[in-house]
């Protein structure tokens, strides 16, 4: 028999309310997340931190539509205890590292706040859209007591869209769930044009928000219930919801021998003599799969 988290698990949706002027996507991350988790021994704080952080570039980066477009996440500060949080999303292609001080860390407790792993952060949310703007990026304070509320403050101040973000991470043992429903507002109608006076006293932004709201933690993890389930569970009141399936959803690490063969001939000589090993190798580690390349210098 198949388990329900197999048929519910690794999955991506969109979804629209039209008579809300209103979209959606939610996704529920199982075996891509402990695949990407597993490069690394991450304590439970950073493992909490990276599962929510995966789950919104799989939900921000689900909006893009255009091909080889590309969603990337970065979280860091100057003396902070998380040196470094970064994600990406691509076609379905998720990866995520945090480079951090153990040390530190552990003087924190179980459950430390936002403000302790990162001080005085910022939040950058960089879009690479081929063909249509380029790249463009936006950088909002990292406050509040989520990633969550950070990126919906980059969605108000960057680009002027009310947004809503629901996110539920649950570990047990050696295994990982999280998963997130994010949810905007587009006053002007229909998704992709023109965003003209958002305001998040909208009576149609209210409502929508309220239901949105309602969901529950449990509701998002659950592994037997699927997220058209759940879709539909809280908007079912509605004259009518649009649901389309996502990306296919893995792990997406794209280094490779032939990438960093690439890059490390951009150094000249004399470089590459520095970074070389007493065997005359240089040893490229990646941070997002915990690989090492050994590349001739």
């Amino acid at each position: 028999m198949t388990e329900p988290s197999e048929i519910f698990g690794d999955q991506l949706l969109g979804f629209t309310l039209p008579g809300r002027n209103a979209r959606g996507r939610a996704v529920r991350l199982d075996k891509v997340l402990d695949t990407i988790l597993s490069a690394h021994d991450y304590p439970p704080a950073i493992t909490h931190l990276l599962a929510e952080a995966l789950v919104l570039s799989a939900l921000i980066g689900g909006l893009l539509k255009e091909e080889g477009a590309q969603m990337t996440m970065q979280a860091q500060t100057e003396d902070g205890v998380v040196r470094l949080l970064a994600c990406d999303f691509k076609e379905g292609e998720l990866r995520g590292y945090v480079d951090f001080d153990a040390a530190r860390l552990a003087e924190l407790g179980a459950n430390p706040s936002l403000f302790a792993l990162f001080g005085k952060g910022y939040l950058a949310i960089t879009f690479d859209r081929p063909g249509k703007g380029g790249r463009y990026q936006g950088i909002v304070p990292l406050e509040g007591d989520t990633l969550s509320a950070a990126c919906e403050a980059y969605f108000i101040q960057s680009e002027q869209i009310p947004t809503l973000i629901k996110i539920a991470v649950h570990s047990a043992g050696n295994s990982c769930v999280a998963a997130g429903l994010l949810v905007q507002h587009l006053p002007d109608g229909e998704e992709g044009r023109e965003r003209l006076h958002a305001r998040l006293d909208h009576p149609e932004w209210e409502h929508v928000s309220v239901l949105a709201g309602s969901t529950r933690y449990e509701e998002l993890v659950d592994s037997a219930l699927s997220l058209d389930q759940l879709i539909w569970r809280l908007f079912h009141e509605e004259d009518e919801i649009r649901v389309q399936p996502g990306a296919d959803l893995r792990r997406g690490c794209r280094c490779s021998i032939e990438h960093y063969q690439e890059l490390i001939g951009r150094f000249s000589a004399s470089e590459r003599e520095e970074m070389k090993d007493e065997h005359g190798i240089i040893q490229v580690d990646c941070a997002f799969c915990s690989k090492v390349f050994p590349i001739a210098a």
